[in-house]
This record gives C-alpha cells, sequence and structure tokens, in this order.
C-alpha cells in the first residue's frame, strides 16, 4: 500500500551513516543521492533514498530546522535479520529503544527490535515468521 515514506534530518551525515548501516541489514541499500538545488530556500539540502534494487521508498531528506518525528517499522527476512538491524544500528550511532525480541502485544508471531535514529525517530525491523 505504501509507494514510498520520507524522514527528515538535521544531522544528514550521521543520519545516512544510521540508516545506512541499519538498513544494509535488512538487504536495502542506496537507491539513488542528490542535492536540492530546485528548493530556493536551501538549495544545497542533500537527500538520499533506499530501498530494494531500483525503488526508492525511504527518502533520508537534509533540512536547516528539526521537525516532527515519526516510526517508521520497516519487514526484516528473519528474528536474525532483526538482530542484525539492531547492531548495524547501534554501531552507526543509533540509540536502543528495544532490543530485539518478541512482542507478543503485537501478535503472536511479532518479532522487532526498535532504535532511535540521530534525530530521535523511531526505526523498527519486524518480522512475522515464527
Amino acid at each position: 500500500m505504501i509507494d514510498h515514506l520520507s524522514a527528515y534530518t538535521t544531522k544528514f551525515d550521521a543520519a545516512k551513516r544510521f540508516y545506512d548501516a541499519a538498513l544494509e541489514a535488512l538487504g536495502y541499500g542506496v537507491v539513488t543521492q542528490m542535492v536540492t538545488s530546485w528548493d530556493a530556500a536551501f538549495p544545497t539540502a542533500r537527500v538520499v533514498a533506499y530501498g530494494p534494487a531500483g525503488k526508492p521508498t525511504l527518502w533520508l531528506i537534509e533540512k536547516k530546522e528539526r521537525g516532527s518525528k515519526h516510526h517508521t517499522g520497516f519487514v526484516a527476512r528473519s528474528r536474525e535479520a532483526v538482530q542484525a538491524f539492531h547492531k548495524a544500528g547501534l554501531e552507526a550511532g543509533g540509540t536502543d529503544d528495544g532490543a530485539p525480541g518478541p512482542r507478543p502485544h503485537y501478535g503472536t508471531t511479532y518479532y522487532g527490535a526498535f532504535l532511535l535514529d540521530p534525530d530521535g525517530n523511531s526505526v523498527e525491523a519486524v518480522t512475522h515468521r515464527a
């Protein structure tokens, strides 16, 4: 149902390092990068998009000022991928917001891990495989 999402950051380098590592652990990578030269208010704003090959799904957009926080949950292929996401995200500057483990209150096979990115946004990897 979702075609793409955008996340905004005032800490672009730190956020890119975090998403590069955390999403690589889930099998996603950088699809495209650019500078928003068309934005007269911030013509040097950087943008990077992540997703499966050829499909930019999560757009990380540099902003001058902090906006509202958000939560994004990414599909993981397995519990091991959830664990790898959590480990990679922590090593790349993320903050633990819920260690890998079952979350039975969300569903009987729900297994997830939660991190905060460098801007304090909630980022999750989840699998529904037992």
